[in-house]
């Protein structure tokens, strides 16, 4: 479980095959705070670490943690974000007694979305948001959603004629500096979780017609 409180931006360093896809990943956090087998969310999704160290391409000062990403992962995550140079949203796995800043995420993406519009909003940044048809029925005003992993409030949903949606979302200028949503553009190509709550009482409803 996680927040989407972002607690740093790290930077993909190098993929490699293992099977899986494995990145590298620059992180400034103390090394004895990351655990192998830990989850970690980058940019909302939930992965492993697999190995950690310092020293990257002979910079001693360079602290990183790996992680594996399937085929599965890759294909139903924003393209472009597995690549080295890559900008990802970090946040390690929520603890027992931790403030629950956000709203609670699971790191499973439900789908990705597409930037429409950015517009000024005083000294924040209005960000439309495109989301399918299939993910249009879980998004409310004033709900939460996450996008690349950060906890954000829906500010309005227009339904569109083809099912799918449309949502904005305000970007303060913290959030815009502390994490990569500050670099979005529209075209863009996003990360979407869902609440979950939405997704139980979306799931209750089916259920109770379907009886």
């Amino acid at each position: 479980m996680f927040t989407g409180i972002i607690i740093e931006v790290g930077t993909v360093l190098a993929i490699t095959d293992a099977g899986d896809t494995r990145l590298t990943i620059a992180t400034q956090r103390n090394q004895a705070s990351i655990a192998i087998g830990a989850s970690i969310a980058c940019s909302g999704v939930c992965l492993t670490v697999v190995d950690k160290g310092t020293g990257f391409g002979g910079d001693e000062a360079t602290g990183w943690f790996a992680v594996d990403v399937s085929r599965e992962t890759i294909s139903r995550t924003a393209p472009g974000q597995w690549r080295v140079g890559a900008r990802l949203n970090l946040e390690p796995a929520l603890k027992i007694g931790d403030e629950l800043g956000g709203h609670i995420v699971t790191g499973h993406v439900d789908g990705i979305g597409h930037i429409a519009a950015i517009t000024p909003d005083g000294a924040s940044r209005r960000i439309d948001v495109n989301a399918s048809a299939a993910l249009a029925p879980y998004i409310a005003a004033k709900g939460s959603i996450t996008i690349d992993g950060v906890s954000l409030t829906v500010n309005t949903v227009d339904d569109l004629p083809d099912g799918s949606a449309q949502f904005g979302v305000n970007i303060i200028p913290h959030t815009a500096d502390v994490t990569t949503l500050g670099a979005l553009v529209p075209g863009s190509h996003v990360n979407l979780e869902i609440d979950v709550l939405a997704r139980y009482l979306m799931r209750m409803q089916s259920a109770t017609r379907a009886g």
